[in-house]
């Protein structure tokens, strides 16, 4: 078990079915189990995942001034999260809505209130800073500070930046310069894959990159180890609906990576989490045990005391 102190957005998510992406215009559409609304944002669904897990999580987070904090934790669910650190200091609660198809298609509509305005308290953070072993971060504006405690602190930063994009990187600098751990989605990039990866890293001394691929797979680097190899999916559910897998996945990964040390290990780990978590509605359902994960592992990769060592 590892202490995770987590910092980054909640925010309430609309997630709609629809046949297909772009949507066809008709004065109104009516479907059955094809509108879902709960809390979400990466952050938020990274702490859920990493508590399923057995992780301890402090999740920093602000909403709305008149946000119901009940919604955090709903009723139906196994686990749950701490409210103490979510601080209702927002006009309102950012919001998003997200139309998808099957063909993994997914058009976002967000809306994030004040959230550049706001700031965390930051007097609450340095003792729980001290105490934990990795930070993960957003990278909204009230995480910045964060950033700078575990500098300071000497603590490991894992980043989600999700989509990237070139005009960005400069306001991104105080992310991307610290974390240990990066995460990116493709689906913004121009360039080369390799030739991103290679860059970030080159420029910020980065030594785990993980670039997710959709339904492709993803890349793993791991500059301790030399390493920059593609992985497919694989499949243990039928897909439902893919929007949070990529925050499911980099939270299993820190999960083993913490554990472990062995990126290769947790990367496989992480893909099954995700693979099952596509077959569930919502971005924060949907979540394998470890014993799941173990048995699907064995099954597919078979037992390995090391990864680096099996593959040396």
């Amino acid at each position: 078990m590892s202490k995770f102190l987590v910092a980054g957005v909640t925010q309430i998510e609309t997630i709609v079915r629809v046949d297909k992406i772009p949507v066809s215009y008709a004065p109104i559409t009516s479907a059955n189990e094809s509108i879902f609304t709960a809390m979400g944002g990466d952050a938020y669904n990274e702490s859920l995942a990493l508590e399923w897990l057995g992780d301890d999580v402090t999740f920093m987070s602000i909403v709305g001034r008149n946000q119901d904090l009940g919604m955090i934790n709903p009723p139906d669910r196994k686990i749950t999260l701490s409210t103490e650190y979510i601080i209702p200091q927002m006009k309102e609660t950012p919001t998003e809505v997200v139309l998808y198809d099957k063909n993994r298609k997914q058009q976002i509509f967000e809306d994030i209130k004040d959230l550049r305005e706001n700031v965390y308290d930051m007097s609450m953070v340095a003792p729980i800073a001290e105490a934990c072993d990795m930070m993960v971060l957003a990278n909204a504006n009230f995480c910045r500070p964060f950033a700078k405690e575990a500098a300071a602190r000497n603590k490991p930063i894992a980043v989600n930046i999700r989509s990237y994009k070139p005009e960005k990187e400069i306001y991104n600098t105080d992310f991307l310069e610290p974390a240990k751990v990066l995460y990116f989605s493709d689906d913004t990039l121009a360039e080369d894959p390799y030739d991103f990866i290679d860059r970030i890293s080159g420029t910020y001394g980065t030594e785990i990159i993980i670039l997710g691929q959709g339904s492709e797979g993803l890349i793993l680097f791991d500059k301790t180890h030399n390493l920059r190899v593609h992985y497919n999916t694989v499949k243990t559910n039928e897909v439902v609906n893919t929007i949070g897998a990529g925050n499911a996945l980099f939270a299993c990964f820190l999960h083993y990576y913490m554990e472990t040390g062995d990126s290769v290990n947790a990367i496989k780990n992480a893909l099954l989490f995700a693979s099952y978590k596509i077959g569930y509605m919502g971005t924060s359902n949907g979540f394998m045990t470890t014993d799941q994960l173990e048995q699907w592992r064995n099954l597919i990769w078979g037992i390995k005391k090391s990864e680096f060592e099996s593959n040396s």
